[in-house]
């Protein structure tokens, strides 16, 4: 059965991009048909295609290859890359370009993360809608020429770059990096190679392996840090380090095995971004922590505010001109790195800030750390537009709270927040919760998770 079905491709083609269960979902057909019409859609002449370590995943990123080159453009294959290196190879080379992979996905799924050159984000309001479109449609008529194909190895030049743009000077550290299996075994030694005067690396995981055999490559499920947190405290490292699967997140474990919230890091960075330009815009997600503003109010820049995803984010960027952004699932986006997200350059940043300071990371990040949050907690239920009114039924008429619906539903009082919303890639409604201390947050967060699971 073809995998070019109008359930199928409704169904596979995201927000903001490809995702879906290999083969019976995404298979080299729909990769090559999708290759075609992202040619035709963006008048494509000549692009640059990466993929990751998934089994599947050279096979996709081939026939992909032959679609664009059967509908008349030029590609680069730059072979096995991180998400953010291909974003980097857009960037560098001045090429659109196509990622092959899942992210932080079980073995089965796989995907395709697409982008204009320079980086900018393709997705459903960008681009994709008319890809997906076309797709439908069935084959275009051949193009009267026919693309080439040829490789080229992007990844030193990676590196250095992501080096110029966070200098790691000071004290040694010792880093503890679980790659997860996922590409960060591939970037890292890159990267950490040429400051090895500046970090010890002690590697976990570096294998290159699609099945996960360790631990499933999503770092923000606290379950897949416990190796890491184990090995930091073993090692008395300075500091963990934990990437997904294609390596554009990045997770930090402190010296004392504790896990930092992503909201932690995306005030760190924001701080060392505004010290280089006092003034300039941040962006931060709604489900970042309320600290992320405020801080970065505090020092003078400018917060703004935005929906959940790197299409969004990228957009608001690019329309505010802002530095940097953050958002609390571990993805953070730089003005100087084309306004894509980078899980190393992220990670480089924690280095030079901990080895440029005295301090142990636990007190380095109490700057930067206000409110306890409860983490993306994720529910199965059959109606998520149900509970999501029930939600909002039960809180929208209270006199001490403002709602929002700029990404499922916000509700913020003086004392709490949360939002609900559902995922763009799994039938899940997720819930972010925080609180003026622990007690208040684990109060609303339990609130809440009750009604929203009487739905199910």
């Amino acid at each position: 059965m073809s995998t070019i079905s109008p359930d199928n491709v409704n169904a596979v083609f995201k927000a903001y991009d490809v995702r879906g269960t290999v083969p019976d979902q995404l298979d080299e057909d729909l990769a090559r048909a999708t290759g075609a019409a992202y040619v035709q859609v963006l008048g494509v002449t000549s692009m640059v295609v990466g993929y990751d370590m998934r089994p599947s995943s050279p096979g996709l990123a081939g026939a992909f290859a032959d679609g664009a080159t059967g509908a008349g453009a030029d590609v680069t294959m730059i072979g096995l890359a991180s998400t953010d290196q291909l974003y980097f190879a857009s960037g560098h080379l001045g090429l659109p370009g196509a990622m092959f992979t899942a992210s932080h996905n079980p073995a089965q799924y796989n995907g395709i993360k697409m982008c204009r050159s320079h980086a900018q984000p393709v997705g459903l309001e960008s681009g994709l809608a008319e890809i997906r479109d076309l797709v439908l449609q069935g084959p275009a008529p051949a193009s009267p020429r026919t693309g080439s194909i040829r490789s080229h190895d992007v990844l030193q030049a990676y590196a250095a770059h992501l080096l110029a743009l966070a200098p790691v000077a000071g004290r040694k550290l010792k880093v503890v990096v679980d790659a997860g299996n996922g590409m960060a075994g591939h970037t890292a030694p890159a990267v950490f190679d040429r400051i090895a005067d500046q970090v010890e690396v002690v590697p976990m995981y570096y294998e290159l392996d699609g099945t996960f055999p360790n631990h499933e490559a999503n770092p923000i499920d606290e379950a897949n840090l416990v190796d890491l947190q184990q090995r930091v405290l073993a090692e008395k490292a300075d500091i963990g380090l934990a990437f997904d699967g294609d390596a554009d997140r990045c997770f930090l474990v402190d010296e004392r095995g504790q896990a930092v919230s992503p909201s932690t890091l995306t005030a760190l960075i924001a701080a060392r971004e505004l010290a280089k330009e006092p003034g300039a815009t941040v962006i931060h997600n709604l489900i970042t922590s309320r600290a992320v503003p405020e801080i970065v109010a505090e020092l003078g820049g400018k917060p703004v505010r935005t929906r959940v995803g790197h299409s969004y984010i990228k957009a608001t960027m690019a329309e505010t001109d802002a530095i940097f952004g953050g958002e609390h699932s571990g993805h953070f986006y730089f003005r100087d790195f084309w306004r894509a997200d980078s899980g190393m350059l992220a990670a480089l940043h924690a280095l030079a800030a901990l080895a440029g300071s005295d301090q142990p990371l636990s007190e380095l990040l109490s700057t930067y750390e206000r409110y306890p949050m409860s983490g993306e907690i994720n529910s199965e239920v059959a109606d998520q537009k149900a509970v999501l009114a029930a939600l909002e039924e039960t809180y929208g008429g209270r006199e001490d709270v403002e709602v929002d619906h700029l990404d499922g539903l916000s509700v913020t009082s003086a004392d709490w927040a949360f939002n609900v919303r559902a995922s763009n890639t799994e039938p899940l409604l997720r819930l972010n919760a925080e609180g003026k201390d622990t007690t208040t947050m684990a109060a609303i967060r339990d609130e809440v998770l009750t009604i929203i699971r009487s739905g199910r």
